[in-house]
């Protein structure tokens, strides 16, 4: 087991520099990056009507390092509430690019009230309440996930 380990880590050095990149990409992690900062999140990822529509519903909690990204099929107004979801979320809205255009911090459990990410948005990332201040994300941030197409990403999975 040590053997296979210690080969899987040398080949993936021994790989150029973009294709390590590449490599890091994968559909189960989002990479985020800030002025001042970067994180990657373990996600979920809701890319169909029911997935999206189910959310973090009825989820008692959500591991700190954590998350779920919807994928929409094309950018569009994107409005979200808190039915039936039990635990505070952040809700970090970006466009085609995967540039991050709001951030909407501690949406309360349970709430109707509708949260409006605007229009152009294509992902959405959700993750634990308050968590966005702390790491200090905003607007200009840059998500990378296989989802969003290399060719018009700010920050491609290829680098």
């Amino acid at each position: 087991m040590r053997r296979a380990a210690g080969l899987a880590l040398a080949l993936l050095l021994a790989l150029p520099g973009a294709a390590r990149a590449e490599a890091a990409c994968a559909p189960d992690r989002l990479d985020l990056r800030w002025q001042g900062g970067s994180e990657s999140f373990a996600v979920e990822v809701a890319d169909d009507d029911a997935e999206r529509a189910r959310g973090l519903m009825f989820r008692e909690s959500m591991d700190a390092g954590a998350g779920m990204l919807f994928v929409y099929d094309s950018p569009r107004r994107a409005r979200f509430w808190m039915k039936n979801t039990l635990i505070p979320l952040d809700m970090i809205f970006a466009d085609a690019t995967g540039a991050v255009t709001r951030v909407h911090s501690n949406a309360i459990p349970g709430d109707l009230t509708p949260i409006d990410g605007g229009e152009g948005v294509a992902y959405v990332l959700e993750i634990n309440g308050g968590l966005a201040e702390r790491l200090g994300i905003t607007p200009g941030a840059q998500l990378r996930h296989p989802a969003i197409p290399a060719g018009s990403a700010a920050w491609p999975c290829d680098r």
